[in-house]
């Protein structure tokens, strides 16, 4: 199970329902491919809402998510029950595993065994608005969007042999997101990339940008529907960032 926590990049859940739907419902090999890629997508974000939300220490986070994934994921093909017209993937998924847990911690209570952090979190954290108890978890699917977003633009960047138009990028828009760390100046970046003039760096900034659009709109319309769900999808980025201080 990855170790990072809340603050750990793997890939964000890019997932297009026809790999859910491969990862539910066709042969063993295309099967195993897709749920193999489902699972390495979501688990952080699952993660992450156990402990920030749920409040379990990390290893007790993993064996539960261990028991999620054999129990729930592999023997009783939860991936099959999933339909687009219930709502987001996502949501189906994490539905899915705060019942499981709570199953977990009812089935232990009956048995009288001590559950330590789990146990009591069951009693009060459950008690939670559905809202809160998702934050960590939507914080970490909406840091994934933008990683996986970034790094789909970097690779397309170097592919097409344009790195003046990602080192502007880079430069101009993801630098200043560091504290105390101010844009770097034009002139500076007209010597660095070899640009003809100041106005010919601004223009290979201005398709930085529109890349990044394209791009985030590529990496979210995976999921999403159709155009409207797109781009509300973007808004709720946009709102969960803006809400986190990220």
């Amino acid at each position: 199970m990855p170790a990072d926590g809340l603050h750990g990049f793997a890939r964000f859940p890019t997932t297009r329902w026809s790999l859910v739907d491969r990862a539910g419902r066709e042969g063993p090999e295309a099967e195993r491919r897709a749920l193999g890629q489902l699972l390495s997508q979501y688990l952080p974000a699952l993660r992450s809402h156990l402990i920030h939300s749920k409040r379990l220490q990390p290893a007790d986070a993993d064996d539960v998510l261990q028991d999620f994934v054999a129990g729930k994921i592999l023997e009783r093909e939860l991936i099959a029950k999933a339909n687009e017209q219930l709502g987001k993937f996502r949501t189906f998924l994490l539905t899915a595993l705060d019942r499981f847990l709570l199953n977990r911690i009812r089935d232990r209570k009956a048995q009288k065994r001590t559950v330590g952090a789990a146990h009591n979190l069951g009693e009060e954290d459950d008690q939670l608005p559905a809202s809160e108890r998702a934050d960590a978890y939507d914080v970490e699917w909406a840091r994934q969007v933008l990683q996986e977003t970034l790094g789909r633009m970097r690779a397309e960047c170097q592919a097409a042999g344009r790195d003046a138009v990602w080192g502007m990028f880079e430069c101009r828009v993801l630098a200043p997101l560091t504290p105390d760390a101010p844009p770097v100046e034009y002139g500076e970046l007209v010597r660095r990339f070899g640009f003809r003039s100041p106005s010919q760096a601004s223009n290979a900034l201005v398709t930085a940008k529109r890349m990044y659009a394209r791009v985030l709109r590529s990496v979210i319309g995976e999921y999403a529907c159709d155009a409207a769900a797109v781009e509300a999808e973007i808004n709720e980025l946009h709102r969960i960032l803006a809400n986190s201080g990220s």
